[in-house]
């Protein structure tokens, strides 16, 4: 015990110690939404991987880059505990838990990208080059251990700039990797070399800005396909009970019978978000009648849920001007205790359930699918989450013609989960050089094109809708086609290089 009580007491000194190493990583947070501050991120992540030159040993730059993704992790998924007091008495203890294991959790990755960055060099300078290339592995491995969380991945800090048009060529990974490296360089540098490598560093930044503004002096061009997005605005701690179910049907519907914005220009296609039927489709015929009389000749998209085999999923559907169901997807990349709970015997002891709207979770459907609208197009839906995996839209059995993301953001009210979703639409359009359409249930609903341009939008928390044309699609970019595996193997091989380096300099 009393060793215990040395062990925690020299680990506590050690954490507060090092807390600055809290304020580079926070700073670093500034790229993402809402404040977009490239240039605060760029200092962050400068201070980031100077702080390298203080580490120690192996153990104290492991610290060093924890404390470092202690304070990005926590300025950039404060959010997280925003669904546990959506029904506080059940689920309002487990915020703070959920927090910490979050933020203590997604911050290991900084832990082994600084840890390996002092393993596989032999000096500072060396050091320091290392971190852009086992920081760039770490984030690509959050995307993806544990069914992955990608979230303010590190390239996506150009989002307002014109440097993230290189994402439709290496990805999100890829100009994060670089961006990294750009500020390593300068920073290992000594004498005149250093001056060269700041020198580069600015004119890569530049000519990456230039090319990206080149992409965006074009204007954004139309298909003949007329949309609409309907936001019914309905708070989630109000969706489900039973006397507010009619009350924000019916504002869809009137939101969906509503007259046409232009009226020589009738929408062809009407959106709703996820889960804005509360009937379950299967057992929904008087009310989809109703919904059919509301969309008139137009088709319409939903979300709802639905039960089959015992089984129920989060779906959404197409519905003819006949009133007919036509399409259905299934979701398929679920959320982690939001949809389904792991290890739920276990779990569900503890009195750890999920917070779908049905209750016992859902089940994942078969994978992505590609829906044929006619002449509206083809289509990839995405549902809520799953719009944040690169690699679930590179997995899709075709090319569509647009990409349509439909979710529930209500979970996490007036926080900047939202905003930072909305990115996470425009990051995939540019990755694919596909238009992206958005329907949220409380907002952001937007139409996205092929740049990423937000070209119209429904603000958070409003009541509305709007209508527009379909941008159209780009041809394939070369991410489409080639996905992470040019910036994964490029890593590879400069791993194995400087693990080569390391072993000749360390005899």
């Amino acid at each position: 015990m009393a060793r215990l009580r040395v062990n925690l007491a020299i680990a506590g000194r050690a954490f507060i110690t090092n807390s600055w190493a809290i304020l580079p990583g926070a700073l670093a947070a500034a790229g993402q939404a809402p404040l977009h501050l490239w240039w605060g991120a760029l200092f962050g992540w400068a201070l980031a991987i100077a702080s390298m030159m203080r580490a120690k040993n192996l153990r104290h730059a492991a610290l060093i880059g924890w404390m470092i993704g202690l304070g990005y992790i926590g300025a950039t998924h404060f959010w997280i505990v925003e669904p546990f007091f959506v029904d506080a008495a059940r689920h309002g203890w487990m915020a703070p838990f959920a927090l910490a294991a979050m933020v203590a959790g997604l911050s290991l990755f900084f832990l082994a990208g600084f840890a390996g960055a002092y393993w596989l060099g032999w000096s500072r300078p060396s050091r320091i080059l290392a971190l852009p290339l086992c920081l760039s592995l770490a984030d690509l491995l959050r995307g993806w251990l544990f069914t992955g969380f990608p979230w303010a991945q590190f390239g996506s800090l150009w989002i307002e700039a014109p440097q993230i048009q290189l994402i439709s060529l290496i990805g999100v990974p890829g100009l994060g990797f670089v961006t990294f490296l750009a500020l390593a360089a300068p920073l290992a540098a000594s004498g005149s070399w250093r001056l060269g490598a700041g020198a580069a560093a600015v004119l890569a930044f530049v000519g990456a800005g230039l090319w990206g503004g080149a992409m965006l002096d074009d204007e954004a061009a139309f298909t003949q396909t007329r949309i609409r997005v309907v936001q019914p605005n309905a708070p989630q701690d109000e969706k489900w009970r039973a006397e507010m179910i009619p009350v924000f049907f019916e504002r869809l519907i009137d939101l969906t019978a509503a007259e046409p914005t232009n009226p020589e220009a009738p929408p062809d296609l009407i959106i709703w978000p996820e889960t804005a039927l509360a009937t379950r489709i299967d057992i929904a015929d008087q009310v989809l009648d109703i919904m059919s009389a509301a969309a008139g000749e137009a088709e319409l998209i939903f979300g709802g849920q639905r039960l089959e085999d015992r089984s129920f999923f989060n779906s959404l559907a197409v519905m003819n001007s006949a009133g007919a169901i036509t399409q259905i997807y299934d979701k398929h990349h679920l959320v982690p205790f939001g949809e389904y709970v792991p290890f739920v015997g276990l779990l569900g002891r503890l009195g750890i359930g999920s917070f779908s709207d049905q209750i016992g979770g859902y089940t994942a459907g078969p994978g992505p699918r590609i829906l044929d609208l006619g002449t509206a197009g083809r289509i990839l839906p995405l549902i809520c989450y799953e719009a944040i995996f690169a690699r679930d839209v590179l997995a899709m059995p075709e090319r569509p013609d647009w990409i349509l993301h439909i979710t529930n953001d209500a979970w996490f009210g007036a926080t900047v989960m939202p905003a930072q979703h909305l990115d996470q639409s425009r990051l995939r359009a540019i990755e694919q050089g596909l238009p992206a359409v958005r329907a949220a249930n409380t907002g952001i609903s937007a139409v996205i094109d092929p740049n990423g341009r937000i070209l119209t939008q429904l603000s958070l928390n409003e009541t509305g809708f709007f209508d527009a044309n379909l941008p159209a699609r780009h041809a394939p970019t070369l991410y489409s086609r080639t996905g992470n595996w040019p910036i994964i193997l490029v890593l590879l091989v400069l791993t194995l290089g400087m693990t080569g380096l390391r072993r000749q300099n360390r005899h």
